[in-house]
C-alpha cells in the first residue's frame, strides 16, 4: 500500500474503490457515503487531490498487474480488433424459393470497429500528438493572418 494512502480518510479510500467499478466520480461519491446533492462537486474536487489522484493510479496499476495487462498487450488486442473490423464479410439474403441463404453479391465490414480501433492505436503510440502542432491557438492566428496578406481570389460574376 502506498504512503499516500496513509493521508486518505476512511470515506476518500472508499471513493478511490468506488471510482475503479465505472470511473465515475459522480456515482463513486454517493456509494462512498456522499449526498447526493453534492456528489458531483465532491466526486470532481476528489479527483483534483493530488492524494487521491495518486492513490486511483496505484489502485489501477495493480489491478493491471494482477490481470497480466500492460500497453503492449492493449495494443496487440486493438492491432487484433481492428485486423477483425476490416474484414469483409458477404450480404446475404434467404432465398425463399431455394430455402436458403445466398450471397448478394454485396460486402460489408465493421467501419465503425476499424476506425475506432486504428485511432486508439495512433493514440496509444503517439502519432496524433506530433501532429497536434499545427492546432496550437498561435500557429492557427498566424496561419490566419498569413491567409489575409494573400492577393485576394477573382470574383466570378
Amino acid at each position: 500500500m502506498n504512503t499516500e494512502n496513509t493521508t486518505l480518510t476512511d470515506k476518500q479510500e472508499r471513493f478511490c474503490q468506488e471510482y475503479l467499478i465505472d470511473l465515475n466520480a459522480t456515482q463513486a461519491a454517493i456509494r462512498a457515503g456522499y449526498s447526493r446533492e453534492t456528489a458531483n462537486e465532491q466526486g470532481s474536487q476528489n479527483l483534483a487531490k493530488l492524494s487521491i489522484h495518486a492513490r486511483i493510479r496505484e489502485l489501477k496499476s495493480n489491478r493491471a498487474e494482477q490481470l497480466h495487462l500492460d500497453a503492449f498487450w492493449v495494443l496487440k488486442r486493438l492491432i487484433d480488433i481492428s485486423n477483425r473490423a476490416m474484414q469483409v464479410e458477404p450480404v446475404l439474403w434467404f432465398n425463399p424459393e431455394t430455402k436458403q441463404m445466398e450471397e448478394t453479391g454485396e460486402y460489408r465490414f465493421d467501419s465503425a470497429g476499424a476506425v475506432k480501433a486504428t485511432e486508439l492505436i495512433g493514440k496509444h503510440i503517439g502519432f496524433f500528438e506530433e501532429h497536434n502542432s499545427q492546432k496550437k491557438p498561435e500557429t492557427i492566428i498566424k496561419n490566419t493572418f498569413s491567409l489575409k496578406r494573400r492577393a485576394p481570389l477573382p470574383v466570378r460574376e
